[in-house]
């Protein structure tokens, strides 16, 4: 029974992890960062959309979780940059194949929206 209830456990936190890791902010993040170093004002500019309070929280999640690395310079204005740390670059390949994955088949994805949203309005007018 312990070992059901810790595995369930084990399951239960993956699933977590890959809420975070997974969600559109994170991926952006990871892929951006890439095995650079960059400023949080690059950051911003180089993911689109993205708002200054979403970016602060999403790194700020990412460095808890140990997958960036947050250096505060003491220089004024005062300079932050972030980067991958080892276990954040062990992630990079598998994001980079994601959004790879997703440019490719971008049109086929809006193809089958298209399709599903034709099929339901005739479903709804009929």
């Amino acid at each position: 029974m312990q070992v059901q209830n810790a595995e369930s456990a084990r399951l239960c936190f993956a699933r977590q992890i890959l809420d975070r890791v997974g969600d559109k902010w994170s991926i952006a993040v990871i892929h951006s960062l890439g095995a650079t170093t960059m400023r949080f004002t690059e950051l911003k500019r180089e993911i689109e959309g993205i708002s200054q309070r979403m970016l602060t929280a999403t790194l700020r999640t990412l460095e808890r979780d140990g997958l960036v690395h947050r250096t505060v310079h003491p220089v004024v204005p005062p300079r932050v940059d972030y980067r991958l740390t080892e276990l954040g670059l062990t992630l990079l390949d598998t994001v980079c194949d994601l959004m790879g994955w997703a440019v490719e088949h971008a049109d086929d994805i809006g193809e089958a929206r298209a399709e599903y949203d034709a099929r339901l309005t005739d479903q709804q007018s009929s």
